[in-house]
């Protein structure tokens, strides 16, 4: 199989009410996810590690952050003379008086990307699934079926990941208007085609990162050998930008159980079934269980953290108590300071 067949397309249009407050000033493709890394990187991982070599990013809302964590694409090797990764925010869609919607509307601003590109094939994914999977071999499915669209499942669910050929792709775009399609999910879903429509079962661990207590569960999950084995594959790494901390302090009193600890910590409490950023400072006596702590935050002395997603850059003040529940974990917005008592 010739691995630079496929053109990749990253939908990073969608928003999530439901993932609030973690998307008040980032895309969900900007998500911190799993210690190190955002939510876009395991697709844009996946694309790289297939051998994809042109990557198109559409983004919407609050993208700033998607592009600093991105930059040239370097860390991910596509920083490249020919092909690369591509970044196309959404314009303002409005014409005639009448508002454009969706995806297919955002590509259509940038359909040149499309004409242009060499690539047979075009692999559609979106930002919010986290897997590790092998594109290539969903295309080789796709050619050995004669599929028009094949759909990527997952235990039955459809992951909305899409590979078709770059021709069809731009057929659909051309004619979106006046079928009604928004995105290549009202295709699949119109049954007055006569496109045929394929699945692939995936195998491995996926997650669809679509709501608070998804984004809690999906990474409590990763604590488990099993999961984070079947995610973290040494033949295929999942990228992401790269810094360098130093490596993480344990203080005397420190004590880590069953937990995932990024570089550049400091540890002085106890911290049990828990994710941990990079650089963050759990203080002496604090207890922090069953919780996400993202990038340089700081967790005072004597403090209890139960069920709490702390955002970037946030602060607990000495002997606060927070608490929440996997369903309804209790969130600390970015770069605020929590000083109060909250249980549920």
């Amino acid at each position: 199989m010739n691995n630079n067949m496929m053109l990749g397309v990253i939908d990073a249009t969608t928003y999530m009410k439901a993932l609030s407050p973690l998307v008040e000033q980032r895309s969900i493709a900007a998500v911190p996810f799993a210690g190190r890394y955002r939510l876009i990187d395991f697709v844009l991982s996946s694309m790289v590690n297939s051998g994809i070599e042109s990557v198109a990013i559409f983004p919407k809302y609050q993208y700033r952050s998607l592009m600093d964590h991105l930059g040239s694409g370097k860390n991910w090797d596509l920083n490249r003379k020919r092909d690369g990764l591509f970044f196309f925010p959404s314009p303002d869609l409005l014409f005639s008086g009448e508002r454009r919607v969706g995806a297919f509307a955002h590509f259509e601003q940038h359909i040149d990307y499309f004409l242009r590109s060499r690539q047979k094939y075009a692999v559609i994914v979106n930002s919010y699934t986290v897997c590790n999977i092998d594109f290539d071999a969903v295309l080789e499915r796709h050619i050995e079926r004669g599929c028009d669209v094949t759909r990527i499942c997952h235990r039955g669910q459809p992951l909305e990941m899409y590979v078709l050929e770059t021709s069809l792709l731009l057929d659909l775009i051309a004619d979106y208007k006046h079928r009604g399609y928004r995105s290549i999910v009202d295709v699949v879903r119109d049954d007055r085609h006569s496109l045929s429509i394929c699945d692939y079962e995936y195998s491995g661990y996926a997650a669809v990162i679509d709501s608070l207590a998804q984004y809690f569960r999906s990474s409590m999950e990763l604590l488990d050998r099993s999961v984070w084995e079947q995610l973290f594959l040494p033949s295929r790494p999942v990228y992401t930008k790269v810094k360098d901390e130093p490596p993480t302090k344990y203080g005397r009193d420190g004590n880590v159980k069953r937990s995932m600890i990024a570089n550049g910590c400091s540890i002085e409490g106890t911290v049990e079934n828990s994710v941990l950023f990079r650089s963050v400072k759990i203080g002496k006596g604090a207890v922090v269980k069953n919780s996400i702590i993202m990038q340089k935050c700081q967790i005072g002395d004597g403090c209890v953290l139960d069920g709490v997603i702390v955002d970037k850059d946030a602060k607990i003040e000495p002997g606060v108590v927070l608490q929440g529940t996997a369903e309804q974990p209790f969130v600390v917005r970015k770069g605020t300071v929590q000083g109060e008592v909250v249980k549920p």
